[in-house]
């Protein structure tokens, strides 16, 4: 069995031909086919992405929570002690002593 050339530029033609046909055909396959496999590992990445940040703000949150709790005692200490130095600075209150009487 003798071996024929191949007709390169028919080859080629015959390949460029088919695949503008074929390219959109396999992407538009492509798109369909894969859609729920790459929303369902986009869903994936965003909850795996929500749970990270949540353990990431935790302890912030609680260290937040303890400032706080801090600047309330600091405030409780600082008004008792200026209701302390107003009842200091204010003059003493004169006693009414009742009258009695002897007899």
């Amino acid at each position: 069995m003798p071996i024929q050339p191949v007709d390169l530029t028919a080859l080629v033609s015959a390949i460029l031909g088919i695949s503008i046909v074929l390219v959109p055909v396999i992407g538009l396959t492509a798109r369909f086919a894969l859609n729920p496999t790459v929303t369902a590992l986009a869903k994936l990445f965003e909850s795996r992405g929500a749970d990270e940040t949540m353990r990431i703000l935790e302890p912030r949150i609680e260290l937040q929570e303890q400032e706080i709790a801090a600047l309330h005692s600091a405030v409780r200490g600082l008004t008792d002690a200026s209701e302390f130095e107003r009842q200091l600075a204010s003059p003493p209150a004169k006693k009414i002593v009742a009258p009695t009487v002897d007899g």
